[in-house]
């Protein structure tokens, strides 16, 4: 592959997106590195953006880009959907508040959907985040079993927080064999003892996987998993029935992590692609329809560890004692179940019961269309995932299953590629994954093919 290199990658962003980069610079007065959340953050600084329609977004400077990050997936009926902003003007006027702090009807009758399209899941609960879901399911897993290690992949992320920021982006060369991957911790802040109680297994690799979970089956509550990892590297099929299959042997819960599968591979996520039960799931991003929230589901008899009746009893008496509240793990949260998310969740779900059969459809096309253009540049490529959600790959490797095969990718060149495709009005993150909408139709999909020629040519 030939491509010519500039000294600078970003060659044209700066001067399209000059506003973006002075807001960047008041926004560093006031907030660490200028942003609330590091995942927002790209070097030399990120678009500021101030509008979004459709399959559409503009940015400080009133450049349009066809969006594929699509909020890292969680709009998957675009911007601004007016069965969406139907919903919620509808629950409002309706319900005359934006939230009750008590149970209302629209949590039975979402919990209902949801059981219905996820049958491994008997019963549910709401919580605020998909880092917060799977926060709920890996207590849960703890309360359930006794057990107090957990079991996470190399390569997987499932949220901000201590425990799971353990060997999401190791470097290779310190990571350990490929086989038997060591636990690193990735921030600062994260005491030892989460590196010493997260064990850290080989994505589809299931022989190395099944031997680690031997070794420590009796100390181990639960395994966790995202089931395509970063939401477009598939497990194999073997791999996750045979991962299903060891952890019940074993007696270790199987938590499969769909906050970026659910709804995007399928109305039923991964686990109805696979014909895999876990024992929990997580869900978020998509089932909000753009507004913040997590699921947790799964078996009866671990969800019903956090009914709360018998804790209740011990606010209604003073004089109880606390062993009743050590019965029951305690969940809460003032805005789970919040009823304007809820009917924006109910109407995405309505929506995509018509078109899951397009969103499909498009992105197969747009798939097909990118490896021919690198094919006739001679690039190597791969779109790498399932359902509505894939990756380019700028590799001459034959498969790309696991985080460590991932590496090998050329990602100076695909950064380039990025920046070049963002001069050109495409938007997503430089390095991120691209995620399709309702509303990504044939002529988003010309326009995105016509970009990447003309990237490819400026490239090559």
């Amino acid at each position: 592959m030939k491509v010519r290199y500039s000294d600078e990658i970003t060659d044209g962003f700066k001067e399209k997106t000059n506003i973006s980069y002075e807001l960047s610079k008041e926004a560093e007065k006031y907030m660490p590195g200028g942003v609330t959340a590091n995942i927002k953050y790209f070097d030399p600084y990120p678009i500021f953006m101030k509008k979004g329609d459709g399959a559409y977004l503009y940015d400080a400077d009133d450049n349009k880009y066809i969006d594929y990050l699509l909020s890292y997936g969680s709009l998957m009926l675009g911007h601004g959907h007016p069965e969406i902003i139907n919903a919620l003007e509808t629950q409002m006027k309706e319900h005359g508040t934006v939230l009750f702090g008590t149970p209302h009807q629209l949590e039975i009758e979402m919990a209902k959907k949801l059981v219905n399209l996820y049958p491994s899941m008997d019963k549910i609960r709401y919580t605020n985040s998909g880092t917060e879901a799977t926060l709920l399911a890996i207590r849960l897993s703890y309360a359930y079993t006794g057990k107090h290690k957990l079991a996470k992949f190399e390569g997987h992320y499932h949220g901000g927080y201590d425990q799971m920021l353990i060997s999401v982006n190791p470097p290779v060369h310190e990571a350990g064999p490929e086989s038997t991957p060591l636990s690193l911790i990735e921030s600062k802040g994260v005491d030892a003892y989460h590196q010493e109680h997260t064990i850290t297994l080989p994505f589809n690799n299931l022989e190395a996987t099944a031997e680690i979970l031997t070794k420590h089956q009796h100390e181990l509550a639960a395994v966790i998993l995202e089931p395509v990892q970063s939401g477009y590297i598939p497990a194999s099929e073997q791999f996750m029935t045979g991962l299903r299959e060891i952890t019940q042997q074993l007696g270790i819960l199987l938590i499969f992590d769909e906050v970026k599968t659910g709804f995007r591979i399928g109305l039923g996520g991964a686990q109805s692609f696979y014909s895999v039960s876990p024992d929990l799931t997580t869900l978020g991003k998509v089932v909000g329809g753009g507004f913040p929230i997590g699921i947790v589901g799964g078996k009866e008899e671990i969800m019903m560890i956090s009914a709360p009746s018998a804790f209740s009893d011990v606010f209604d008496n003073s004089h109880s004692s606390q062993s009743a509240a050590k019965e029951v793990l305690f969940h809460s949260g003032t805005y789970n179940g919040h009823p304007t998310i809820l009917a924006a969740g109910m109407t995405t779900i309505a929506v995509l019961e018509q078109e899951m059969h397009h969103v499909m459809g498009k992105t197969a096309a747009l798939k097909k269309g990118i490896h021919e253009l690198f094919s006739r540049k001679g690039i190597p490529l791969q779109t790498v995932g399932i359902g509505s959600i894939f990756n380019i790959v700028i590799t001459d490797q034959e498969r790309i299953s696991n985080y460590r095969e991932l590496q090998t990718a050329d990602f100076a060149w695909r950064k380039k590629l990025d920046f070049a495709l963002l001069n050109e009005g495409i938007y997503t993150k430089p390095l991120n994954r691209y995620s399709m909408s309702t509303v990504h139709g044939d002529k988003e999909i010309a326009l995105t093919l016509e970009a990447f020629e003309a990237a490819l040519n400026k490239l090559t």
